[in-house]
């Protein structure tokens, strides 16, 4: 893996601490859950940095390293761009409005070339992953897939991207990803399915899962965009606004600001309220939140509103809502809600956002635009309160306008059942490391 160690950060500035039991020990890179025997829970970084010390010497998301459980950077990776956007706060009424933008916009110097805040994720997540790992396995429904691909493709990190074929559209790239990303894709399918098939080959020998929500990695990097924040403001926000599908960028939003809030000896202010957002015809976590019922147990296929989702990268069916430090405790600690939007809304508010600041935005960022603005009408949030909206992706139409991209073919299709059977993922494992080998053999034959 070529990248450039941290002189400041080793594996030994911080502990993995368990949420429900507060074990802690030491992080060997991969781990994903507490090994004592009790129920579910998440994992949280235990720095031993007690300020807020951005590093004015590093690039991109590792200004924040003495804050993410990183044991090396990568180099070209971009960060968080937050600005007052005045003219959007004035159209909603808002007095003081934040935005987080995670994207493509060059005037703003806004880098993330593939649109999305998961390459906050990605890049921590690849800086925590120790040299011997093996191959990681990544589940995606398209955003999460193009950024680990291009970051695995560009410092050449063997990566397993499962995706429902669907998502294909959306790994496009400049150059061909390198002979170190395998493309999985699963026909007739929805995410629901590529996680089955990934946990499925990350259980066998030479695969690591990614493992998602439970990954400190990945809720760390997205965590940044509150450290961002706080680096511009001064200060935490009142309310902070995002569209979920798992919700780990809400909980990483919120880890982040108890860690301000602490460390700060409460001269951060209050804890940020967390007001989070859903397609309206497919809506786990909010159903969860207001009736108390949870959609994800009992039958494996739940209603088919997944199909009729305006933003398809928020249809987890199964987020980490009721496991210790998950999106239930993050919500009740921060006196949350979470709101609902049509695809009408979102289209209006994606619109509203290019007319009044320029850039275009992802779907699910129009959700969450969307959802704001029902929650000031309807009294949820206060006009005079300071509000963070994540822009969770941006760009990306510019981006394609700007520069020339060409899809990646996937390295397998398989059918929904492959994912499924266990034969099937046996076989699915051996043309992928079959594969691999012979993309490194071409590749090496042709040279640079």
């Amino acid at each position: 893996m070529p990248a450039d160690r941290l002189p400041q950060t080793d594996a030994g500035h911080y502990r993995l601490v368990c949420c429900e039991c507060g074990d802690r020990r030491e992080d060997d890179g991969t781990a994903l859950a507490c090994p004592a025997p009790h129920g579910p829970s998440l994992l949280r970084t235990e720095y031993t940095r007690d300020g807020f010390t951005p590093d004015d010497r590093a690039t991109g998301v590792y200004r924040y390293h003495r804050w993410l459980p990183v044991r090396r950077s990568l180099p070209d990776t971009g960060r968080t761009v937050v600005r007052r956007a005045e003219r959007l706060g004035a159209m909603l009424g808002l007095r003081e409005l934040w935005i987080a933008f995670n994207g493509y916009h060059p005037e703003w110097e806004a880098d993330l070339t593939t649109g999305s805040f998961k390459e906050l994720e990605a890049a921590t997540v690849l800086g925590r992953l120790p040299e011997s790992a093996g191959t990681l396995v990544v589940a995606s429904a398209g955003n999460t897939a193009a950024a680990f691909a291009e970051l695995c493709s560009r410092h050449d990190v063997p990566v397993v991207v499962v995706v429902p074929q669907s998502a294909l559209g959306q790994l496009c790239s400049r150059t061909p990803y390198g002979p170190s990303v395998r493309l999985v894709a699963v026909a007739d399918a929805e995410y629901a399915d590529a996680i089955a098939l990934a946990d499925a080959l990350a259980a066998l020998p030479g695969f690591t899962a990614e493992g998602g929500t439970r990954n400190v990695g990945r809720r760390d990097g997205l965590g940044t965009v509150m450290l961002a924040a706080y680096e511009e403001l001064g200060r935490l926000p009142d309310v902070y606004v995002q569209a979920i599908g798992s919700g780990a960028g809400a909980i990483a939003a919120h880890e982040a600001a108890l860690r301000l809030r602490c460390t700060s000896g409460g001269q951060a202010g209050p804890l940020p309220r967390l007001v989070l957002a859903q397609n309206s015809c497919f809506a786990p976590v909010h159903t969860a939140w207001h009736t108390g019922v949870r959609p994800w147990e009992g039958a494996d296929r739940q209603p088919d509103g997944v199909h009729r989702a305006f933003a398809p990268e928020l249809t987890n069916r199964r987020p980490p809502y009721d496991i210790a430090g998950g999106l239930a405790d993050a919500l009740r600690d921060s006196r949350g809600d979470v709101l609902t939007e049509d695809a009408a809304a979102a289209r209006g508010a994606m619109d509203a956002f290019a007319e009044l600041e320029g850039p275009d935005i992802e779907p699910p960022a129009g959700i969450a635009l969307a959802a704001l603005r029902s929650a000031l009408k309807d009294g949820r949030v206060a006009p005079g309160a300071a509000v963070l909206l994540n822009i969770t992706g941006g760009g990306r139409a510019r981006y394609r306008r700007e520069h020339r991209l060409e899809a990646n073919a996937p390295t397998l299709v398989v059918p929904r059942e492959a994912a499924h059977d266990a034969r099937s993922v046996a076989e699915i494992a051996a043309v992928v490391n079959r594969s691999e080998r012979m993309a490194r053999q071409v590749a090496g034959s042709v040279g640079p």
